[in-house]
């Protein structure tokens, strides 16, 4: 979905409560385990979670480095993982994380799919968001971009 927010605060605001309870949700979930030195921001037309430029503007696209986004879609959520993305024994755990929940696992690159809380294993996702620090997640990234 697309947004007119400028802001964290705004873009809560714009949603409906059904949304903004599921949006809360994961976001307190990532804030209690996210590294400190990231920041919360709307970019991308969601809450981002990244690398400020001041901290590394060496990104491809000049634009900060994306670690976690959440949004809402149309007809789901997505939850943007790039240690997933990024790391294949990471993206293999919480693939079999899945399957023994029993939970079905709808991603693509570093996007779950989800329509409920419940749907994601909520203590492996914790665990991935706080397995980086900013300057371990900046070597990660550069190690990617030049593989």
């Amino acid at each position: 979905m697309t947004t007119t927010a400028t802001t964290v605060q705004e873009y809560l605001s714009s949603l409906t409560p059904e949304q903004r309870s599921v949006i809360e949700s994961v976001r307190s979930l990532i804030l209690s385990h996210l590294p400190s030195g990231f920041l919360e921001t709307l970019n991308w037309g969601m809450l981002s979670y990244e690398v400020p430029l001041s901290m590394y503007p060496n990104t491809y696209n000049k634009k900060p480095l994306s670690y976690i986004g959440l949004a809402v879609q149309k007809q789901y959520y997505s939850l943007y993982l790039m240690p997933a993305y990024m790391d294949q024994n990471v993206y293999q755990t919480l693939m079999d994380a899945f399957e023994k929940a029993g939970k079905k696992l709808s991603m693509g690159k570093s996007c779950i799919r989800f329509k409920k809380v419940d749907d994601l294993p909520l203590e492996l996702i914790g665990s991935i968001i706080a397995s980086h620090s900013v300057q371990s997640f900046i070597t990660a990234y550069e190690t990617a971009r030049n593989a």
